[in-house]
C-alpha cells in the first residue's frame, strides 16, 4: 500500500510541476509581449499569414516562436521569407517598419526575418546593446537603409551575420573584429563604402566572409591570412585597390576565393611555396589590373577546378606548369598581353570543358595536344595573333566541343564544310573578323543546335539561304559588314531570335517579313541600318513589345511612321535617319516613356514635334535635315 501512495504521489508532483511549466509558457512575459506585439503593428501586410495567427497572450504557441522551457521567454524568431511547404518553396513577403522594440527580446538567440524582401526601416542601434545572447542574426533579402550600428561588436556569441541584399550604407564598424565566435559574416550587395577594418584580422574562428557588390575601398587586410579557418572569401564587385596581400597564401583551409571587379594591382603573390591553399578549388581574380607574369609555381594549386584571371595586364607566356592542374573544368585567361605559344601541357587538362585565351597576344600553331581534350565543351581563343589561316581539322573531331570562338584569327576562304558534321551538335559559332569569302553555305541549317552564329566583318557574298529558317534555337544572329544581299525576311521566321545584326550589307527588300502573324516578337536588339531596304515598314512592328534598340537608319524606307512604333514600350534607342519617312511625327511617340537616343534626321517629315516628355527632350540635331518639321526642340511653329 506505502509503494502505491508513493508512486501516486510522485505521478502527483510530475503533473503539479508539468502544468507549472506549461504555466511559464501559458502567458508571454511582458517585454516579450511588446517586442511581438509592437512587431506586429509594424507590418502592413504579410502575404503568409503568419502575424494574424499572432492573437491571445500565449506568444509561445504563435507560429515562427520558440521559448525556454525553464524560463519563459522568447529565444528564436523565426519568420523567414522562404517557406517549405509539401515538398514545394516560396517566397513569401512582409512590408512595413521593422519596430526597434524588437530589442525588448532579451533572452533572443536567433532572429530570422531574412528573405522577406519589403521590411524597411534600419537595424536598431540598441541591438548589440539589448540581444547578448543572439548567436544568428538574418535580415537579409529586405529594404532596410542606414548603418550597421556599432553596437552590434557587442554580440559576443554571435556566430552567424547575414545582412545582405539590403540597401544598408556607411561603412563597415570595427567593432565587427569583436566578434571572435562568428562563423559566418554575409554583408553583400549594399551600398556600404570605407575600408575593410584591419580588426577583421581577429575574426579567426570565421568561416565564411562574404562582402561582395558594395562599394568598400581602401587595401585587402594586410593580416586576412590570420583567418585559418576561413573557408570562403568573396570581396568580388567593390572599389578594393593596392596589392593582394601575400598574407593569402597562409589561408590554409580556403577553397573559395573571389577578388574579382575591383581595382587591384601588382603582381598575384601565391602560391610562393609548394603546399600552400592546398585546399583552393575556385579562384576569381578578374577585372582588376593584376600585372606581371602567372607565377610559375601556380600549377601547385592542385585542387583548383574553377580559375579566371581575366581582363587584367598580365602578361608573358602561359606557365608549362598549368598543366598540372588536373581538376581543372574552366580556365579563363582572356583580356591579358599574354604572348607566346599555348604550351603543350594545356592538352593534359583532361577535365577542363572550358578553355577561354581571347583578346592577347598567343601565337600560333595550336599545339596537336589539344586534340586530347575529350571533355572541352567552349573553345574561345579569338583575336590573338594565331593567324590561323584555316581552321585545324581536328577541332571538329573533338567529341564535346560545341561552342567554338575564332574571332579574329586570320581565317581564310570558304566556312568549312566539316563544321557540319562535328561530333556533339555545334550551339555558338563566332568567326567573326576573319577574311571569309564566298556564300553563307545552305548547310548551315542542318545545325539545328546552334543558338549564336557571328559571321560579321568578312567578305561573304550571298543572299541568306532559306535553310536559316530551320534553326529554331537561334537567339542571335549577327551577320553585319559583309556584302550580303536578296532578302531579310527569312530571318523573321526564326521565333526564336532576340538579336540580330544585318547592317552594312546591300539587302534591299524583305522588311514585310517583321509581320509575325498574331505572335508578339521576343527580338530585343534590331540593326538593318546601311543597306538598301525600300518599302513601308509594317504596323505588325508594333507586336515586337520586348524591343530596346531599334536602327533601320541609311536605308531607303518611305511612307508614313507607323503609329504602332509607340507599342514598343521597352525602346531605349530608336534610329531612322537617312531614309525617306513622310509626314506628321505621331503623337502616339509621347508614349516612348523609356527612349534614351532618338534620331528621326534626314527625312521628309514635317508638321508639329509632338509637344512633351521624351520628345522635347532630345537635341535638335535628332530632328535636323527635315525642312518641314517645328516645335520644340525646333524653331516654333508659325
Amino acid at each position: 500500500m506505502a509503494f502505491n501512495c508513493y508512486w501516486v504521489l510522485v505521478i502527483l508532483t510530475v503533473i503539479t510541476l508539468g502544468n507549472g511549466q506549461s504555466g511559464l509558457t501559458e502567458t508571454c512575459n511582458p517585454d516579450d509581449l511588446e517586442a511581438l506585439t509592437s512587431f506586429k503593428s509594424g507590418i502592413s501586410s504579410d502575404t503568409s499569414g503568419r502575424l494574424e495567427k499572432w492573437v491571445g497572450p500565449s506568444c509561445c504557441k504563435w507560429e515562427g516562436i520558440v521559448c525556454d522551457n525553464v524560463t519563459g521567454r522568447v529565444i528564436e524568431l523565426n519568420l523567414p521569407g522562404f517557406i517549405s511547404t509539401e515538398g514545394f518553396l516560396f517566397q513569401s513577403q512582409m512590408n512595413g517598419l521593422l519596430s526597434p522594440s524588437i530589442t525588448l527580446l532579451s533572452s533572443l538567440q536567433v532572429l530570422d526575418l531574412g528573405g522577406l524582401i519589403g521590411i524597411s526601416g534600419s537595424i536598431p542601434t540598441s541591438l548589440g546593446l539589448r540581444l547578448s545572447s543572439l548567436r544568428k542574426l538574418y535580415l537579409y533579402g529586405n529594404n532596410l537603409t542606414g548603418q550597421v550600428p556599432e553596437s552590434i561588436g557587442k554580440l559576443s556569441k554571435l556566430e552567424e551575420l547575414a545582412l545582405h541584399e539590403n540597401r544598408l550604407s556607411g561603412s563597415l564598424p570595427s567593432s565587427l573584429g569583436s566578434l571572435i565566435n562568428l562563423k559566418r559574416l554575409h554583408i553583400y550587395s549594399n551600398t556600404i563604402s570605407g575600408v575593410i577594418p584591419d580588426e577583421f584580422s581577429n575574426l579567426t574562428s570565421l568561416v565564411y566572409l562574404d562582402l561582395h557588390d558594395n562599394s568598400l575601398s581602401g587595401n585587402v587586410p594586410e593580416r586576412i591570412g590570420d583567418l585559418q579557418a576561413l573557408k570562403e572569401l568573396d570581396l568580388s564587385n567593390n572599389l578594393l585597390s593596392g596589392k593582394i596581400p601575400s598574407s593569402v597564401s597562409n589561408l590554409s583551409s580556403i577553397s573559395v576565393m573571389y577578388l574579382d571587379q575591383n581595382s587591384l594591382e601588382g603582381p598575384i603573390p601565391f602560391p610562393s611555396t609548394s603546399g600552400q591553399m592546398p585546399l583552393l578549388g575556385f579562384l576569381r581574380l578578374q577585372d582588376n589590373r593584376l600585372s606581371g607574369k602567372i607565377p610559375t609555381k601556380f600549377g601547385n594549386l592542385v585542387s583548383l577546378q574553377r580559375v579566371s584571371l581575366a581582363n587584367n595586364k598580365l602578361e608573358g607566356e602561359i606557365p608549362s606548369s598549368l598543366g598540372n592542374l588536373s581538376s581543372l573544368t574552366e580556365l579563363y585567361l582572356g583580356g591579358n598581353r599574354f604572348s607566346g605559344r599555348i604550351p603543350d601541357s594545356i592538352g593534359q587538362l583532361s577535365h577542363l570543358i572550358l578553355l577561354s585565351l581571347s583578346h592577347n597576344l598567343i601565337e600560333g600553331p595550336l599545339p596537336l595536344q589539344l586534340s586530347a581534350l575529350q571533355n572541352i565543351q567552349t573553345l574561345d581563343l579569338s583575336f590573338n595573333s594565331l593567324n590561323l589561316f584555316s581552321i585545324p581539322k581536328w577541332i571538329s573531331e573533338l567529341p564535346s566541343l560545341c561552342r567554338i570562338y575564332l574571332a579574329g584569327s586570320r581565317i581564310e576562304g570558304k566556312i568549312p564544310e566539316f563544321l557540319k558534321t562535328t561530333p556533339s551538335p555545334i550551339q555558338e559559332l563566332d568567326l567573326s573578323e576573319n577574311s571569309l569569302t564566298g556564300s553563307i553555305p545552305n548547310w548551315l541549317g542542318s545545325l539545328t543546335q546552334l543558338y549564336l552564329l557571328n559571321l560579321s566583318r568578312n567578305s561573304l557574298e550571298s543572299e541568306i539561304p532559306d535553310s536559316i529558317s530551320n534553326l529554331q534555337q537561334l537567339g542571335v544572329l549577327d551577320l553585319h559588314s559583309n556584302n550580303l544581299n536578296g532578302s531579310i525576311s527569312r530571318v523573321f521566321q526564326i521565333s526564336s531570335l532576340t538579336y540580330i545584326d544585318l547592317s552594312n550589307n546591300s539587302f534591299s527588300s524583305g522588311i514585310e517579313g517583321i509581320d509575325h502573324g498574331e505572335e508578339e516578337s521576343g527580338i530585343q536588339f534590331l540593326n538593318l541600318s546601311n543597306n538598301v531596304l525600300k518599302g513601308k515598314l509594317p504596323s505588325t512592328i508594333g507586336r515586337f513589345k520586348s524591343m530596346q534598340s531599334l536602327d533601320l537608319s541609311s536605308n531607303e524606307l518611305g511612307f508614313e511612321l507607323p503609329e504602332a512604333l509607340a507599342n514598343l514600350s521597352s525602346l531605349h534607342i530608336l534610329k531612322l535617319q537617312k531614309n525617306r519617312f513622310s509626314g506628321e511625327i505621331p503623337d502616339e511617340f509621347l508614349k516612348l516613356r523609356k527612349l534614351k537616343e532618338l534620331d528621326l534626321s534626314n527625312n521628309l517629315l514635317v508638321g508639329e514635334i509632338p509637344n512633351g516628355k521624351p520628345l522635347s527632350d532630345f537635341p535638335a540635331s535628332s530632328y535636323s535635315g527635315n525642312k518641314g518639321l517645328c516645335g520644340k526642340p525646333l524653331m516654333p511653329c508659325n
